[in-house]
């Protein structure tokens, strides 16, 4: 039972299990089991530091950065009930230092510190991939079947809040396949694909790089039956960062998986083309844009109340505030400016860290991987901006092991060997 042992059963609790399952007795936001897992993997990472002999020794950056943002929370925290919170106010608080904080930096640490090699980590990645295929497949069978298969999916003992419905937006429906919403499958996905198209290329068996090519084939569609902006875009952002490493073949070879994923769409929904020109040809006039936009005054309305700590972590709840559909003004409500510096830290030293060990590491597929750990970065910097990310558990917990992901591989790469086959105390000779 390791780190990447945690990791693949966190990975199937949060994308296998409906979001709308969760324990008795518990809330949406911290009752999902895969949350549950997270945070019993944060008091994993407490216990161990908190025990000499069991302590990974030398430097992590990331756990400064993590300390930071965790700090930004507590004291947001704090700060809310100093302002004086309603009820409802008051237990959002709690679920968010819960959710989006242990669990959240749980991933992370546990990621960063306990992931032991190479090898343990490309387990935990090829994990990922096809848990995200598997919620791609569920996506595609809601759009195509003439019911809904997740209202068919249950777990005995979990208790059923009721499955998501289905969004019309021009002539086709947008999906969640097992998450809570179709944004966060789009962007659970398009963390997934760079990933699948690194073992496309570089997994050990010729086999092995045909199925992870099918893998990319799937999680392509699965972001196109989301009918969403923000998972094309993230998509191509994370393809332009790889392309560079890529030998033309590979690239005419992901042109061509595109093509062939929309024509497969096309196929099964005449009009789905049609539907994606509109929803950027038409962009400016688009609802969903327009009532971002004219959010605006209102942030800048309770923004100016409080600009340095916010109104609290976590206290930005529906119903009693509007969704804002954007992460970082949600965050400078919530945490001010400090708890926006510390969310940017923490993205910003995850990729410096890859970028440091792309630059360290000779082998080209190991060079591309961290390429990909940065493509993941850079596409969370951009999630953010189009929906309240960290309120979502699967693509919130999957961006923390990702983070995580970026110090192990800065940690496998260093020069010293005391760091790069860091172990703890107890097992040292």
């Amino acid at each position: 039972m390791d780190a990447a042992l945690a990791f693949g059963l966190a990975i199937c609790l949060l994308t296998l299990i409906p979001s709308r399952l969760i324990l008795p007795g518990t809330s949406a936001d911290v009752g999902r089991p895969g949350t549950v897992m997270c945070m019993l993997m944060f008091c994993w990472w407490v216990a161990t530091r908190c025990n000499p002999k069991l302590a990974m020794p030398g430097p992590q950056p990331v756990r400064w950065a993590v300390l930071l943002y965790f700090l930004s929370l507590l004291i947001s925290y704090a700060i809310g009930f100093q302002r004086g919170l309603t009820p409802l106010e008051a237990n959002a608080a709690d679920r968010a230092l819960m959710a989006g904080g242990a669990a959240f930096i749980g991933a992370i640490l546990v990621a960063a510190d306990g992931i032991s090699n190479w090898d343990r980590m490309r387990f935990v990645l090829q994990f990922f991939v096809w848990c995200s295929v598997y919620m791609s497949v569920i996506g595609l069978l809601q759009q195509t079947l003439p019911f809904n298969i997740a209202e068919y999916m249950t777990v005995p003992g979990l208790t059923n809040l009721g499955v998501p419905g289905y969004q019309q937006r021009g002539s086709g429906v947008r999906v969640a396949g097992t998450t809570t919403h179709y944004l966060e499958l789009a962007a659970t996905l398009s963390l997934a694909l760079p990933v699948a198209l690194h073992f496309a290329k570089f997994a050990s068996a010729q086999r092995s790089r045909r199925c992870f090519g099918i893998a990319a084939f799937l999680i392509v569609a699965g972001v196109l039956v989301t009918i969403s902006r923000t998972g094309i875009i993230s998509v191509l952002i994370a393809l332009l960062i790889l392309m560079p490493l890529w030998t033309w073949r590979a690239r005419y070879n992901v042109f061509a998986l595109g093509l062939l994923a929309v024509a497969g769409m096309s196929a099964i929904k005449p009009s789905t083309v049609r539907t994606f020109y509109d929803i950027f040809a038409g962009a400016s006039n688009d609802s969903s844009i327009v009532v971002r936009t004219e959010r605006y005054a209102m942030v800048g309305y309770y923004y100016s109340q409080r600009p340095w700590w916010g109104r609290g972590t976590g206290t930005w709840e529906w119903p009693m505030y509007q969704f804002l559909d954007n992460q970082w003004l949600r965050t400078a409500l919530e945490s001010g400016n400090v708890g926006v510096a510390a969310l940017a830290a923490v993205h910003l030293t995850a990729i410096a860290l890859a970028v440091i060990s792309f630059r360290r590491v000779s082998d080209t597929a190991d060079r591309h991987l961290c390429l990909v750990l940065v493509s993941t970065q850079v596409v969370a910097l951009f999630i953010a901006y189009t929906f309240d990310s960290l309120t979502y558990t699967t693509y919130s917990l999957t961006l923390g092991m990702m983070v995580g992901l970026c110090g192990a591989v800065w940690r496998f790469t260093h020069s010293s060997r005391e760091v790069r086959t860091s172990t703890p105390r107890w097992f040292e000779p």
